[in-house]
């Protein structure tokens, strides 16, 4: 998918602002929604393009990186959204439809892991729903 080290760890960081920017739609990460994530980075996104960073982890984990890293400084989650927006824009051709469909199911599993989906959740979601369509 992606050919250059540096271009895959900005997607997966931005894939990982996208998540936390979904887990924070309500002002609070759950420790349900970080869960969710991680099992599906496993599921969905480690080894899956067999991506690699400059120090030969898998560059998927980015994604965990980025998320874990966000919630420990307690970051509004607002401008992440418009974040991977703007890199989705800009990088198109890495958005296959393989890829939307993880992403919209990673997405769609924290928003659902905890208490269901809230309004917040919901207006995000529908969002990404028709930037990924």
């Amino acid at each position: 998918m992606l050919h250059n080290k540096e271009k895959a760890k900005e997607f997966y960081q931005c894939l990982g602002k996208l998540f936390y920017s979904i887990a924070m739609a309500d002002k609070k990460v759950m420790p349900k929604e970080i869960a969710s994530l991680r099992k599906d980075v496993k599921k969905y996104w480690l080894s899956s393009d067999h991506e690699v960073d400059e120090y030969g982890t898998d560059a998927a984990f980015q994604i965990e990186i980025v998320f874990d890293w966000l919630h420990e400084q307690e970051a509004e989650g607002d401008k992440f959204f418009k974040e991977f927006t703007d890199f989705y824009d800009a990088h198109s051709s890495l958005f296959s439809p393989q890829i939307k469909k993880r992403i919209w199911k990673t997405a769609d599993d924290i928003a659902f892991s905890y208490a269901h989906k809230n309004k917040s959740e919901l207006i995000l979601l529908n969002k990404l729903k028709l930037m990924l369509t």
